[in-house]
């Protein structure tokens, strides 16, 4: 029997696990391999910040839609990788062995030392749920300080997930006690607020930003000069970073990676340097550069279903086409949403409903029973 290990619990692979639940492959046992079991949908986590959803309802449950597809599920990291053998070594200690390996383990970020500050890295969003709970719970259960001392938030990362988290942290923790001062700023060493989204969109971030007190530092890296420096809460949203195996020239063996650690691929999808190696989502390294955001995982899932079944036999491969243009919908946790595609850019309740409403469909074709029979075609991600 050949073995499909999917290692990670990302987007993409809970796609191809809907659709082997429609129609698994004969003769092929897939495990599935990650260290955490409820993986959150990225594009809900800035309403989960706000409050707008509780963490159950923006998760894909891993071993539920493993048991639903007939797959093995293992709770454990990726150690090290041996290419040529074929084999994985895991955090608990097994290996692996695999005739076609599927990687979607995401990206993280090295946590800075900020003294002083409690910091909240953005990524890896397993991790983000614990961190989240225990800083909300100290808030609300901690006595309003003196007058005339603020709550100092900062967010480092002009790209979405730094406005977008900033917002909501910002309404969470003022929802949570009113009459507390919170000062907060967004820092970013582009030029730029959210480069890549129309001009319209743009002065609405700008706007949203001003409606909740934001001061916007643009231009200068962290930390800042030692007068500015301090702050209580971190929001670390900088660039994605590959995972650490990734990076460990040991850990990661022959597989060919770039310069920052992420894994070559080719327009099917594949390793450059190992066919029986595929990888998608933020871990991987597109020929052209692709920012790293979760439509593009999402994308990639029905093409990473058809060439892994065209790897086993079944079907013929697919290449990969990113799209030019896609819908932004960015939350701005005061019931508003801002909506963005190639020069159009509007915002409004709108906006958000139909963001809602969208995310809502998505994460609900993996909750529910029953074969898929769907396209695995996300809605609001049009090319």
């Amino acid at each position: 029997m050949k073995q499909l290990v999917l290692m990670g619990a990302g987007h993409a692979h809970a796609q191809v696990l809907l659709d082997w639940a429609r129609a698994p492959v004969p003769g092929v046992q897939v495990v599935v391999v990650s260290p955490q079991a409820l993986a959150p949908y990225s594009g809900m986590v800035p309403g989960w910040l706000a409050g707008a959803y509780r963490f159950e309802e923006i998760v894909i449950n891993f071993p539920a839609l493993c048991a639903r597809a007939g797959a093995r599920w293992v709770a454990a990291e990726l150690q090290s990788l041996d290419a040529p053998r074929r084999r994985v070594r895991l955090s608990t200690g097994e290996e692996l062995p695999y005739d076609l390996l599927s990687l979607n383990v995401g990206s993280t970020l090295d946590e800075p030392v900020c003294p002083g500050a409690t910091v909240l890295p953005l990524r890896p969003l397993s991790a983000l749920h614990t961190r989240y709970g225990a800083l909300l719970q100290t808030w609300a259960d901690s006595a309003a300080p003196a007058a005339g001392t603020a709550l100092q938030v900062t967010a480092v990362g002009g790209g979405a997930a730094g406005f977008e988290s900033l917002l909501a942290v910002l309404a969470r923790l003022r929802s949570l006690q009113p009459g507390r001062e919170i000062t907060a700023r967004l820092v970013s060493r582009g030029a730029q607020l959210l480069p890549g989204i129309a001009p319209a969109a743009r002065r609405a971030a700008w706007a949203a930003l001003q409606r909740a007190g934001v001061q916007v530092q643009l231009g200068q890296g962290w930390p800042l000069g030692e007068a500015d420096a301090r702050t209580d809460l971190l929001l670390w949203a900088t660039g994605a970073q590959a995972q650490a195996w990734q990076r460990d020239p040991q850990r990661r063996g022959a597989l060919a990676v770039d310069e920052a650690g992420f894994v070559r691929v080719d327009a099917q999808l594949r390793s450059v340097s190992h066919p029986q190696v595929l990888a998608v989502g933020d871990c991987a390294a597109w020929g052209q550069p692709l920012p790293k955001a979760g439509v593009y995982a999402v994308r990639m899932g029905p093409v990473l279903t058809q060439n892994l079944r065209a790897a086993l036999g079944q079907g013929e491969p697919r290449r990969y086409t990113p799209q030019h243009h896609f819908l932004a919908l960015l939350a701005t946790a005061d019931g508003r949403a801002i909506a963005s595609r190639g020069r159009f850019g509007l915002e409004g309740a709108w906006a958000w409903r139909w963001k809602d409403r969208i995310d809502r469909g998505f994460i609900r074709r993996f909750a529910a029973t029953g074969p898929a029979s769907t396209p695995l075609v996300h809605p609001g991600d049009p090319a």
